[in-house]
């Protein structure tokens, strides 16, 4: 069993992009670069989709030309379609992910179309980014239930996952986007998708909704789940999903993670002050207890 544990902050995407007030090209680069220094290996960047429907990603390209890239991380873009990876391309981008779910009424919702219409749309993105020796990752939302729908079959996710996989994606990640799971129906739902996808390759993206994405990562890293979706300061939310707050806090699964003996390669009081430092800038309470615990510790 593996002792180490990787961290996708998703906190520049996922967790900015619902922010009601413009964030400031300079904020964005800034924790991006400071997520980077604390020392967390994946940091998503930024997304290359319409500024009609996400204004705040407006901007994706000019902070993938500001940040300072360091080495041995990476940072990956969300990507919907061909036109947003030959933006992602000219960026310099070398990490694209696509996002699909595992609701139909979900995906019809957010991206106007089933399921799988919305395959057939991500194949060529694929692989067109695969050709030019792009890295390519799924991400799977409402695996645990669904606005719309309430519960999802575990069996539908496990097909999606499938056929991510298929279409090259090097790793798919099960987002519980409205935060209903509960730890045994977490588990439950990989030990499913793990019967189609080597656990190797499967990612958690848990929102915190009912306080139980902890207890949720803890009951997945049980089934040999090694990649853990967070983000700093528990930023984010979904807009399609009324009262769904945000992810999973970083600090806090970090926090989690060192204290079982599992190495994330992540400076928890760097991480702690990035997420002091970015609830200030935008005006909102810090989202994560470790982080404010640490915070309050370190002065």
């Amino acid at each position: 069993m593996s002792e180490r544990v990787k961290i996708v902050d998703v906190g520049p995407r996922d967790g900015l992009q619902n922010e009601p007030q413009v964030v400031p090209l300079e904020t964005k680069v800034e924790l991006v670069e400071r997520l980077a220094d604390a020392g967390v290996p994946a940091v998503e960047a930024g997304a290359f989709v319409s500024p009609k429907w996400v204004p705040q990603m407006a901007d994706s390209a000019e902070v993938l030309a500001r940040v300072r890239r360091k080495p041995g991380v990476a940072y990956p873009v969300l990507v919907p379609n061909l036109k947003g990876l030959e933006s992602a391309l000219a960026a310099g981008v070398e990490e694209i992910a696509v996002f699909g779910a595992a609701s139909e009424a979900f995906s019809q919702r957010n991206i106007n179309c089933t399921i799988a219409e919305s395959l057939d749309r991500f194949r060529p993105v694929a692989e067109a980014a695969l050709a030019r020796g792009l890295r390519v990752r799924g991400y799977v939302s409402c695996v645990l239930g669904c606005p719309y729908e309430g519960e999802v079959d575990p069996a539908r996710s496990a097909w999606v996952s499938e056929q991510l996989i298929g279409m090259g994606c090097y790793e798919v990640s099960l987002g519980d986007t409205i935060g209903v799971g509960t730890p045994g129906k977490a588990r439950r739902l990989v030990e499913e998708v793990a019967a189609a996808v080597p656990v190797d390759r499967l990612a958690l993206h848990f929102h915190d909704t009912y306080g139980q994405a902890l207890a949720n990562i803890l009951a997945c890293l049980e089934t040999g789940v090694r990649v853990v979706d967070t983000s700093v300061a528990g930023l984010g939310g979904c807009p399609y999903a009324k009262g769904a707050s945000g992810n999973v806090a970083t600090e806090d699964v970090v926090y989690m993670l060192q204290g079982m003996g599992l190495d994330t390669g992540i400076d928890l009081d760097a991480l702690a002050g990035t997420g002091a430092w970015i609830s200030e800038r935008l005006g909102r309470p810090n989202g994560s207890r470790a982080g404010r615990a640490i915070s309050g510790r370190t002065g």
